[in-house]
């Protein structure tokens, strides 16, 4: 999964039984111009995915429906695909000296999403 094979026209898919991530994904559905996609409605096995795979972290497919990224990366892939300085931040988080933070950043909030705005008990990652 390469985060240089990302662009505007993917697929973020989420976890739509997590409140915050169901509104996340709804933000980047009207402002960017991916689009997004619960892994509930997804036929994982094609994807490679497993269950415990999306319900832990956000995953980017590419034009072609191929999983292109994974968690931070996903996040700044579906950032890239936003207008102004969501697209930079988006660039940014893909820059080698600023991953390895975005990865870091990206597993907190992941363990901590049912602590955010938004959120439900259905946001716990057991």
């Amino acid at each position: 999964m390469s985060p240089d094979s990302t662009d505007a026209r993917g697929t973020i898919v989420y976890d739509a039984d997590c409140g915050f991530c169901t509104r996340t994904a709804d933000w980047v559905g009207s402002h960017g111009t991916a689009t997004t996609q619960p892994w509930q409605t997804l036929d994982l096995e094609p994807l490679g995915l497993t269950v415990d795979d999306v319900t832990t972290a956000a995953y980017w497919l590419d034009a072609d429906g191929r999983v292109a990224a994974r968690g931070a990366g996903a996040v700044a892939a579906a950032l890239k695909s936003c207008p102004g300085g969501w697209r930079v931040l988006g660039h940014l988080a893909y820059a080698k000296p600023v991953r390895p933070l975005a990865d870091v950043v990206y597993r907190w909030v992941a363990a901590n999403r049912y602590r955010m705005p938004g959120s439900t008990d259905a946001c716990r990652i057991s």
